[in-house]
């Protein structure tokens, strides 16, 4: 198989927004949505090369999609896998401004 070049926009998809999010901000913490098949060290290495920032821990999760129903109709929504990202004492990231 060919070598594959994985660049670091394919990696990280967003960073989450929410009310747990902020709360984990102040223990340097930043949640990102991330490609299913990403593992931690290509998450770190991509958050390194993006924000310029030194990462320390990396933990990642996958949320189960919910069934929901609309109109009568069962539906259900996508998996989606997210990464916890650690940063180095001292260091931060401002998500709210576009790269």
């Amino acid at each position: 198989m060919a070598d594959v070049k994985v660049h670091h926009y394919d990696v990280i998809r967003r960073p989450l927004i929410t009310e747990k999010s902020t709360l984990v901000a102040e223990h340097n913490k930043i949640i990102f949505e991330v490609a299913p098949g990403a593992d931690k060290k290509a998450i770190k290495e991509a958050v390194e090369a993006l924000f310029k920032v030194s990462v320390t821990k990396v933990n990642t999760l996958t949320q189960k999609g919910k069934t929901k129903r609309f109109r009568g109709f069962e539906g259900r929504r996508s998996d989606v896998k997210k990464a916890i990202v650690t940063l180095a004492e001292g260091q931060s990231v401002d998500i709210s401004t576009g790269l």
